[in-house]
């Protein structure tokens, strides 16, 4: 009886573990978004992205790339929680911002989770 009290016990302790891991992770996006035009401030962009965010997502860096012709577009990374509807929160978001054309996911990972 008491070996399966302890085995028991032990299960429990995995279990709470295991979803005390899940709350932790974070993933990294990195995302290619291109203005709907060569006028559109691409700075300006990043700071409206950055800021209209939902919790538990951040705009962690980004470039500005050259795509064609004098038009560049935004190479951002994006770090958000590991849980259903971050990544179309993120993706309806940014394509809300004025002056966004087009939102395409260039790479996804999980990153690692720093415990304490």
């Amino acid at each position: 009886m008491k070996v399966v009290e302890k085995q028991q016990d032990h299960t429990n302790v995995v279990h709470a573990t295991l979803k005390d891991l899940r709350k932790l992770a974070r993933l990294s996006l990195r995302a290619k978004i291109l203005p709907t035009g060569t006028e559109v401030n691409l700075d300006d962009i990043a700071k409206k992205i950055g800021s209209s965010l939902k919790e538990g997502i951040t705009l962690s860096k980004f470039t500005k790339e050259p795509l064609a012709f004098g038009l560049y577009y935004l190479n951002a990374e994006f770090a958000l929680d590991d849980k259903e509807g971050q990544m179309d929160s993120l993706e309806n978001t940014v394509r809300a911002v004025e002056g966004v054309g087009e939102f395409e996911v260039l790479g996804l990972s999980r990153t690692s989770v720093d415990m304490k």
